[in-house]
């Protein structure tokens, strides 16, 4: 593993959990795990991508959990596909918990220095060497080289060479893999400044706290932390506006010395105001950094303004009057390698055994580099151990959907997941995870027996619930009281319990809490079998038509294509498609028609052309 933050901790995680011995490269060991931008997990889509990962046996969401400050259930007034899992963390503890569980892996070896270039023998990795000229011999690479190759910082018009604030970029594999005919590129990202929590005045603010009952990220581990934190919300307004609009002028935002390009779904405060000139305010959480320092978060106010226009634009912001900056926020631009080049198993298609995971594949986002570090990791292990590759479908998992659509058809911006990205998010959700994906996870030996037994509980007591309440039939006398309360029709003779439950306004719980004919249940099943069996039974008919859809699809899937066909001879196919198919060169009917350019009608000759 050459980089730990979080694919590459998530990567060794899963190379240790099958057996192989692992040696992460890193700078600087006292950066493992490390939050570089904002000191959160989870959230829209990304809580759904921790939750898979926990699922499969890393350790995202254990991490999480153990250094947990807030934890919020987002989307709550939403349908469940929505709901989505996020935690302010304790940025310090975060790191240290991510090396402890490192450490305590006695596969898993540790070596700080940066790699320089890869050892090649006949278009195969064997290997990396170190800026000091060490080789380190291997069966398999994994690049998780986050923002550091070629990492330039940017504040105001000063830029300096580096991977991380105070941190040094990393040189020689950019140009090395260039030089093999890899197709490279240069994006952009951002952090905002970082205050003096004792300087800011709360009372102006909003406080946001976090769930009265609050959840956690790992189907295993129930440690908690400690009480939570609140955070606060407050917002920008014109005179801070216009104090920023002062440094536009030196921006290497509009300057043109940045030329990478930057998240469209997280922009900097600048390009807001930019991008936005008739709004006349911008929302501003205010995050804690952890339980033993005051340091905060200015979430939403990502900048790479000179230092001196920042500190003047933040005092201006109700509750910043008298807010002391600790650094500044910057820009930092790095070297990606386009993912079109990779095979869904994320090794390389110009180099066997070279995987790459994380930002490396133009990605943002702890979540998005965990997962695809965690699938990285198990492929490289497969391949090592001659088994055949473990690739997550689209209708399996939000990882599977961040994968295909990385080699399928590449990013030009930063890629972030949403839930509007899966197709079957309905089925993909934070509460199922452990469902969908445990028993794949025990048969590869990423999770041991205790874990998929507790899964096989959960889903045999669930079934058991569903099958009770559809048995059991329920009178007016019993329930009619607590059906008005709840503004819902009653009901005027006896029907299945089933029927009340797939009512909108009714909650199970609530439900068999209520219901003196139903208290015993509440004993005989935890929260989340409750939760689970409410779900199957509102959603039942929309869960069948989704299931039908896939059995629909999964035809294309099968239908294999020949990764060597040369689609330029096949004149029929328009010659956008011909391009396009040579240069993904597709592992299946199904990621053909996924790529842009390529018509149902080109389709429909490359299936007449496999039937032949």
């Amino acid at each position: 593993m050459v980089g730990a933050g979080h694919a590459g901790c998530e990567a060794a995680i899963a190379g240790s959990n099958m057996g192989c011995e692992v040696l992460l490269i890193t700078m600087n060991l006292a950066t493992i795990g490390q939050m570089s931008c904002n000191p959160a997990m989870g959230g829209i889509a990304k809580g759904q991508i921790v939750r898979e990962i926990d699922a499969m046996g890393g350790l995202s969401g254990i991490v999480t959990d153990e250094t947990t400050l807030q934890f919020r259930m987002l989307n709550r007034s939403k349908g469940p596909a929505m709901w989505s899992p996020r935690a302010q963390n304790d940025r310090v503890a975060f790191s240290l918990a991510w090396r402890r569980n490192l450490e305590s892996r006695p596969n898993i070896h540790f070596w700080q220095e940066m790699v320089s270039s890869l050892i090649i023998e006949n278009h195969t990795v064997k290997g990396v060497t170190t800026q000091s000229g060490l080789e380190f011999r291997s069966k398999a690479v994994i690049l998780t080289n986050g923002t550091f190759l070629n990492g330039k910082i940017h504040i105001g018009e000063k830029s300096l060479e580096g991977g991380r604030t105070a941190e040094k970029a990393a040189t020689g594999l950019t140009e090395q893999l260039f030089s093999l005919g890899i197709e490279t590129g240069r994006m952009k990202t951002g952090t905002p400044p970082r205050m003096d929590g004792r300087s800011l005045n709360y009372s102006l603010m909003e406080e946001q706290k976090g769930d009265e009952n609050p959840s956690q990220f790992s189907y295993w581990n129930k440690k908690k932390s400690g009480p939570q934190l609140s955070c606060y919300i407050t917002y920008t307004n014109d005179e801070v506006h216009d104090v920023l609009r002062t440094g536009f002028d030196r921006s290497p935002m509009f300057t043109g010395t940045i030329q990478g390009l930057g998240p469209r779904y997280c922009p900097s405060i600048e390009d807001k105001i930019n991008r936005f000139a008739d709004r006349n305010r911008h929302q501003i959480f205010v995050e804690p950094e952890g339980r033993e320092t005051y340091e905060v978060y200015i979430n939403g106010f990502s900048t790479s303004l000179p230092v001196e226009v920042q500190n003047q634009a933040i005092l201006k912001i109700p509750g910043f009057e008298k807010a002391r900056m600790l650094r500044p926020g910057y820009a930092i631009e790095y070297d990606f390698f386009q993912p079109t080049q990779l095979w869904h198993t994320l090794e390389s298609k110009h180099l066997k055994n070279l995987y790459c995971a994380g930002q490396i594949n133009g990605t943002t986002g702890y979540e998005e580099a965990a997962g695809q570090g965690l699938m990285a990791g198990l492929n490289a292990a497969l391949t090592i151990k001659e088994k055949a590759p473990f690739i997550l479908s689209r209708n399996e998992s939000y990882i599977g959907v961040l994968i295909d659509d990385l080699v399928t058809k590449g990013t030009e911006e930063p890629y972030r997941m949403f839930t509007s990205r899966a197709e079957h998010r309905l089925l993909l959700r934070q509460d199922n995870a452990d469902i969908r994906l445990c028993e794949s996870a025990f048969q590869l030996g990423l999770i041991k027996e205790e874990q998929v037994s507790l899964v096989r509980k959960k889903i045999a007591k669930t079934e058991e619930l569903i099958q009770e309440l559809k048995n059991e039939s329920i009178s007016p006398i019993e329930i009619n009281t607590y059906l008005e309360a709840q503004d819902t029709t009653p009901i005027n003779q006896s029907v299945k319990t089933i029927n009340i439950i797939s009512r909108p306004q009714i909650k199970l719980q609530a439900f068999l809490e209520s219901i003196p004919a139903m208290a015993e249940k509440i004993l005989r099943f935890d929260e989340a079998e409750i939760e689970q069996a409410e779900i199957e039974i509102k959603y039942e008919h929309y869960f069948d038509k989704e299931n039908e859809h896939i059995e629909k699809q999964k035809t294309m899937e099968t239908k294999l294509l020949n990764p060597d066909f040369d689609y330029a001879s096949l004149f029929s196919l328009s010659k956008e498609a011909r391009e396009k198919l040579n240069k993904i060169k597709p592992s299946t009917l199904g990621q053909a028609s996924r790529i842009s350019g390529v018509s149902p009608s080109d389709i429909s000759i490359l299936l007449a052309n496999i039937a032949k």
